[in-house]
């Protein structure tokens, strides 16, 4: 990529934001020598890892790898057999510590469960019996890679504290010559007080100093001759002589001797550990290499972060469509987002509008990204915006004019157009502002006219701003090339910032400088002056541009209307639903009312019947008798007939050949809805599973439903899903059980069991409202027959689930119950049993 287009662009300001994430030199020179690649699949990998990086500091945090140094020139001395000094094996052990950290931190926690990202834009996300591992991420190699050496990292800091200091318990050399220069030191204090007590008067001061490692006392220059030793120093007046007493000169010489000693002994630790450390030399220089590349990546991920950028997708196609794209360089709170699409339906895209309506910011946009994109960086777009791969990068912006070597601005560029014109292919970006300007209009607009042309034939991906409208009447005419504008506003003076593809834009100089004050008449005389064909294209611009703004306000008025006819839908679609169910369940309490009566009339009639039957058997009238009690009963049956509820035939039969498991269907007789789970046999009979409840049903009772309206329907007028669940999956209860005698009062009676749902969420709830919501529900889940259910509590503080568990103890119709396993809600959910 060429370096011109790097500058340009300010792809260099981005490095430098770049590198101060990084938090090693190794790091942040990664980051400097950071450039865009065309291969695909490298940008590809590279686009991963940023992303991966990302994920893992939103989930973990951030890792940090300060600490990490340039240990590659001590590598190269251990690889010779030298001895390293302290300072590079306190970098050594620096290195270790770093990616222990490192180590611990890119180690997964298998316990939590995987974090789904997509790969590519629509992907959804697996289903939880397929989500059994994880499955590693581009960082995973090299995380793994990374080898700690806690022993050689734990030896190196049990015998160096500093730069300055070896431990004493580095080597017990160490250690006995340390103890043994202590003592030797004490004794040499002895004697000096002694001394310095004895002659306190020839004292300079009472105090013991040193010079040149030995022990000496301040002795005044009149008494010198009055202590015998050996002179060292004498203070700079001369009063003062610095004298090593007889006495102590042995011990002295003995200290001296015992600290060359101590230094031998600390260059065999130096020695020692060196040894240690020159097989790992392999594993020590992949450290360095992978911190230093995890450094760099997570700098990218950080990067990311402070400009809120998504990961683009790429390809190989030429098509660029960036979403909500916002220059990185500019203030956030300020920047407008654009969109901007190329290489689809045209190739070259020729940006029209008035001076800072932010016409150069589109084409440096375009062009950042594109190079940041090929560099591996994320770019502050939305998610799913696409950018294709280019060879080269070229970008003709700015005035560059140059007076030492006699270059016009209209020079300046025309000598870059010609650098790019002889480079440039069909795998080109190119990005020209102001193409044609610094001469004569019309030649100019002749010359942009031209080049674009040229690029254009090429198949090249061309992005160029100008003011000539010849260039709008090139873009109108020309297929494969289409107009943009930035827009702005004539009422308040002031660019938008949005960018408009489709719609060429115009100057506006006359409307502005009505507006600044310029006389009427200068600005009709200046009309005048315009050509004809000039004037009604620019009146066709303006008709355009307002329609445009008319189109958008109506779409919007439409939009606004859309959902709020869709709003009333719903809300009258669930009035209705509710108005069925209060109307069925008024019919059902009627009935059962209705057959509690009338089996209280036959039980009456019955008894008086028996009575009557004993008493008539001695009159001889039995046979008439037993002829009405038959009459009275067959009447009782036809009533008895009337008052079941009678199921709803379907709209519309389902044939048994286009019926398939797992199909939406409606059981009429039950108004419940469910999932097919078998095909039905020669008989028309089939299971259905609604909810927790599975039963065998005839076809004729079915009616089809969309799959993602199963639902069972509720008795407090809401519904709860149950098709294609867990919990459905794994119900024990048949319909069949429930079902009774397969009458109308049977149906009837199930009422109870329809109304209760598997589980109860307490989630939210303070203790003193879950308890009780809590029993209410087990109650009814009893009443209905159901043999476990789930109290859902959460994890929390665990109130909530002790409160539950002391409750559930209490109540005497539970069997038992535990914690939820793996898959049914983990220690956040309770499955209770009933006895």
């Amino acid at each position: 990529m060429n370096q011109k287009a790097l500058k340009t662009l300010e792809y260099t300001k981005i490095i430098t934001q770049l590198e101060s994430h990084a938090a090693s030199p190794l790091g942040k020179s990664l980051c400097r020598e950071l450039s865009p690649s065309s291969d695909l699949e490298e940008i590809r990998t590279r686009q991963a890892q940023t992303t991966d990086a990302v994920n893992r500091v939103r989930l973990k945090g951030s890792v940090s790898f300060s600490g990490l140094r340039e240990i590659g020139g001590s590598l190269k001395r251990l690889e010779i057999g030298s001895s390293l000094s302290i300072p590079e094996l306190l970098s050594i052990s620096s290195v270790l510590t770093v990616a222990s950290r490192a180590k611990a931190y890119g180690r997964r926690d298998t316990e939590s469960p995987p974090v789904f990202t997509p790969r590519f834009p629509g992907q959804k996300p697996p289903k939880q019996a397929e989500v059994a591992e994880y499955v590693p991420d581009s960082l995973d190699p090299l995380f793994q890679s990374i080898e700690p050496l806690t022993p050689l990292n734990n030896e190196i800091k049990r015998c160096i504290l500093s730069e300055d200091e070896i431990a004493d318990e580095a080597s017990p050399g160490l250690s006995r010559v340390r103890r043994s220069i202590k003592a030797a030191a004490d004794r040499i204090h002895t004697q000096l007080n002694s001394i310095l007590n004895s002659h306190r008067t020839y004292l300079q001061d009472a105090v013991i100093t040193m010079r040149d490692g030995r022990y000496c006392l301040p002795v005044k220059a009149e008494y010198k001759n009055q202590v015998s030793g050996m002179v060292h120093d004498q203070s700079a007046t001369g009063s003062t002589l610095f004298i090593e007493p007889m006495a102590i000169v042995k011990l002295n010489n003995e200290i001296r001797e015992l600290e060359i000693q101590e230094q031998k002994e600390i260059e065999a630790v130096l020695a020692s550990l060196s040894n240690e450390a020159a097989p790992h030399i392999e594993e020590l220089r992949l450290n360095m290499e992978l911190l230093a590349q995890l450094d760099f990546i997570f700098a990218k991920a950080a990067l990311s972060r402070q400009y809120r950028c998504s990961a683009p997708v790429f390809n190989d196609k030429g098509r660029i469509h960036i979403k909500d794209g916002r220059h990185p360089l500019l203030d956030p709170q300020k920047v407008v987002p654009i969109n901007i699409w190329l290489g689809k339906n045209f190739d070259l895209l020729i940006v029209t509008g008035p001076n800072t309506g932010g016409k150069t910011v589109s084409l440096k946009t375009v062009g950042l990204f594109t190079l940041m994109g090929q560099a591996g960086l994320h770019i502050p777009a939305w998610e799913g915006s696409e950018l294709a791969v280019f060879d080269e990068v070229f970008a003709d912006i700015g005035d560059e004019q140059s007076i030492e070597q006699s270059l016009s601005t209209f020079s300046a560029h025309m000598t870059n157009i010609v650098s790019i014109l002889q480079q440039a292919d069909s795998r080109s970006l190119c990005l020209f502002d102001e193409l044609g300007a610094g001469t004569d209009p019309t030649e100019g607009a002749a010359l942009a006219i031209a080049v674009l042309s040229f690029l254009h034939n090429m198949k090249c991906r061309t992005m160029a701003t100008t003011h000539y409208s010849e260039l709008k009447v090139f873009a109108l005419t020309t297929p494969g090339v289409e107009n943009a504008c930035c827009e702005f506003s004539v009422e308040t003076l002031h660019p938008t910032y949005r960018l408009l593809i489709g719609i060429p834009g115009k100057s506006n100089a006359f409307a502005i400088s009505k507006k600044l004050g310029l006389p009427d008449f200068i600005i009709e005389d200046a009309k005048s002056h315009l050509e004809a064909k000039d004037e009604s294209f620019e009146d066709l611009l303006a008709s355009l541009e307002t329609s445009r703004v008319t189109i958008e306000k109506e779409q919007e008025e439409i939009r606004s209307y859309k959902e709020e006819i869709a709003q009333l839908k719903s809300r009258l679609t669930q009035k209705e639903e509710r108005l069925d169910e209060r109307k069925d369940k008024l019919i059902r309490n009627a009935s059962e009312e209705a057959q509690r009566i009338l089996r209280e009339a036959k039980e009456t009639a019955d008894q008086t019947i028996r009575e009557i039957n004993r008493l008539a058997s001695e009159s001889g009238v039995g046979k008439e008798l037993e002829a009405q009690r038959a009459k009275l009963r067959e009447q009782i049956k036809k009533t008895d007939d009337k008052l079941a509820v009678k199921a709803k035939g379907p709209s519309q039969p389902i044939s048994p050949k286009k019926l398939k498991i797992g199909d939406g269907v409606k059981v009429l007789s039950m108004n419940l809805k469910g999932t097919v789970s078998t095909l039905p046999d020669a008989k028309g009979d089939l299971f259905v599973q609604m909810g927790i409840l599975r039963s065998r049903v005839n076809i004729r009772d079915l009616e089809l439903i969309r799959e993602d309206d199963i639902s069972a329907t509720l008795g407090d007028g809401s519904s709860r899903t149950y098709g294609g669940t867990a919990a459905g999956s794994k119900a024990k209860k048949t319909f069949s059980q429930a079902k009774g005698n397969g009458n109308g009062s049977g149906q009837i009676r199930m009422s109870k069991s329809f109304s209760v749902g598997t589980e109860v969420n307490l989630i939210g709830m303070t203790t003193d409202e879950a308890v009780p919501a809590m029993e209410k529900y087990l109650d009814d889940a009893y009443l209905a027959h159901m043999p476990s259910v789930r109290v859902v509590h959460g994890r929390g503080t665990g109130a909530l689930k002790n409160a539950c568990h002391k409750r559930l103890r209490q109540l005497k119709y539970v069997k038992d119950f535990r914690l939820g396993e793996f898959g049914e809600g983990g220690t956040g959910v309770t499955i209770v049993t009933f006895k």
